[in-house]
């Protein structure tokens, strides 16, 4: 029982983490001129010595300067999310692009295309 409630925890500090770092990275984003991102997810490691931070660019040709950017900005982050959250001690911060919507986007061209050449000529 004590495992599965530490699974709880992970997740509910993830979706906390989430919340809080979206913010962060926005405010970020705009202070330093970077292209527009959002947070997709966070992952906690159950230590919550770590946590994972996906990262979506909208514009995929600023994707990897902005987040080489916030992997520089990260011990910053961390500083104000210590400051925004009540917890004894705050994950280190590690950024990851998330290339799931590229990923979703060419599957969504594929499908199109495939439409367009079944279609009677």
């Amino acid at each position: 029982m004590a495992q599965k409630k530490s699974f709880h925890r992970t997740d509910r500090v993830s979706a906390q983490l989430r919340r809080e770092i979206g913010t962060l990275v926005h405010e970020a984003v705009r202070e330093h001129g970077l292209g527009s991102a959002s947070v997709s997810d966070v992952e906690v490691t159950r230590d919550m010595a770590h946590a994972k931070i996906f990262v979506t660019v909208f514009v995929a040709e600023q994707a990897e300067e902005t987040v080489k950017a916030l992997k520089a900005l990260a011990p910053q982050i961390r500083y104000q999310l210590a400051q925004a959250v009540k917890m004894r001690h705050v994950p280190e911060l590690h950024f990851h692009y998330d290339e799931s919507v590229d990923r979703g986007e060419r599957i969504e061209n594929l499908l199109r295309d495939l439409r367009t050449s079944d279609e009677p000529e």
